[in-house]
């Protein structure tokens, strides 16, 4: 049985000062605050530990530890939250389209918001770029603090796509191209617990894919992006722009403490096996 939500450690994690009003403007400062606050990281399945997401391992784990997490952990915990603010909310699968070849399996969670006779998508655990909340209306756009737009419309085969146009600076170097690029698909189909569990699974564990054979972290900056992918570090924010490839465990370490906010002790850089 999981323990009751501590929805102000949370606040607290997210550096949100205030709790938030149930609609759309609420619902984008949690989202906004989550993604800048708790980076996206997928260090613990380099690190044989396994990607428990339970509610209270997903809260041990980004809210009591600090750490960050991949997509089923970060949605877990915002559907937790979202929950103890009042909001109405549930998970939805999506399959993402990056990597280019045939039609990509559903490895990406995200939730769908209800407002009276609304409906918006939220997703503060996509790690690819920053997606603002959007209404789940066909050519809906957002614009992202970072500059790019954001555009929801109908997919004959696959329910809806998400689409970006932006900077490839604030990606983690994936979906890049002129205009719109096609970021993930979905459809509202109810997802049940054994749904996520099994996609979460799948990604976390499969040989070849890009979770178990990468080392991936991220985190959304004010106005732009940074990301480590193994040793390579690129960062955004406003017109600057950094790139660099790290050949020192200690000055990744350092790294990952101070731009990403995930402290890992020396043995586990070593164990990463990046050096």
């Amino acid at each position: 049985m999981s323990l009751p939500f501590n929805l102000p450690a949370y606040l607290e994690r997210i550096r949100l000062p205030a709790r938030a009003t149930v609609d759309h403007h609420g619902l984008a400062a949690v989202q906004r605050a989550h993604r800048l606050a708790i980076p996206f990281e997928n260090l613990d399945v380099p690190l044989g530990r396994g990607i428990d997401i339970s509610s209270d391992a997903v809260f041990g784990k980004l809210v009591v530890a600090g750490r960050g997490g991949y997509c089923f952990e970060h949605n877990r915990l915002f559907l937790d939250a979202l929950a103890a603010l009042g909001f109405e909310a549930r998970p939805l699968l999506a399959r993402v389209w990056l990597n280019g070849g045939g039609v990509p399996p559903k490895t990406h969670t995200l939730s769908l918001v209800t407002f009276a006779d609304e409906q918006w998508i939220a997703d503060p655990g996509f790690g690819g770029s920053y997606t603002p909340p959007m209404p789940l209306v066909d050519g809906a756009e957002a614009e992202a603090p970072d500059g790019a737009t954001f555009r929801l419309t109908r997919d004959d085969d696959h329910g809806w796509m998400l689409l970006r146009d932006g900077h490839s600076a604030s990606t983690d170097g994936r979906g890049g191209g002129e205009g719109f690029q096609p970021q993930y698909s979905f459809t509202t189909d109810t997802v049940w617990p054994a749904d996520l569990e099994m996609a979460n699974r799948w990604t976390s564990t499969a040989p070849d894919t890009r979770f178990t054979t990468l080392k991936v972290v991220s985190i959304v900056l004010p106005h732009g992006f940074a990301t480590l992918t193994d040793r390579q570090y690129r960062r955004r924010a406003g017109e600057e722009e950094t790139a660099a490839v790290i050949e020192d465990p200690r000055v990744y370490r350092m790294r990952l403490s101070m731009m990403f906010g995930i402290d890992l002790s020396k043995e586990d850089v070593a164990a990463l096996g990046l050096f």
